[in-house]
């Protein structure tokens, strides 16, 4: 069975096309968060998987759960969906589809681990930092991490940045041992 990332794919790729054909890429942003926030509650997974409820009925039950917060063409896509039984990798789109809208907006993610809070002004100037470092746009989110001891770790992408007092610890150990 093929990966549930290959088969979100398509449907992350027409959404965005659709979104940037109308100039609501933030829009379907939102729409698909919420989305996948529904998809992701126990109850509705149930139903997704309950095979007496129709794609309809199914298709029904999340529109009228996020009544008002959907655009037609959401609302046509959550049938869809519901036709193809995909609803369940709602998540996985919402995540193909976020990276698809970084990607043409020249934004990069950064996942900061901190032992410590970080105040506004050193995440202003990490931000800045990396920034420079990629030359694109930076998008953070922080996690305190206390086993750490200190400093920071940061995810970029697939690079990892490893100031850490652990990662330091780590390493004179190794040099000790050698």
């Amino acid at each position: 069975m093929a990966e549930p990332s290959t088969i979100a794919r398509p449907y992350a790729e027409a959404a965005f096309k659709l979104a940037d054909s109308q100039g609501e890429l933030a829009e379907w942003s939102a729409a698909l968060a919420n989305l996948a926030a529904v998809a992701a509650d126990e109850r509705v997974h149930a139903a997704i998987g309950d095979p007496k409820l129709s794609a309809a009925k199914v298709a029904g039950h999340f529109i009228s759960i996020l009544s008002g917060k959907l655009s037609g063409e959401a609302e046509n896509f959550v049938r869809v969906l519901a036709d193809n039984r995909r609803l369940e990798l709602l998540p996985e789109i919402r995540a193909q589809y976020a990276a698809l809208r970084n990607e043409r907006e020249g934004v990069i993610e950064a996942d900061v681990f901190s032992a410590f809070e970080l105040d506004g002004a050193q995440l202003a100037a990490l931000v800045a930092h990396l920034e420079s470092k990629t030359g694109r746009k930076v998008k953070t989110r922080v996690q305190m991490d206390k086993e750490l001891i200190g400093g920071i770790k940061v995810v970029l992408g697939d690079k990892v940045i490893d100031g850490s007092v652990r990662a330091q610890l780590g390493a004179l150990e190794n040099a000790l041992k050698a």
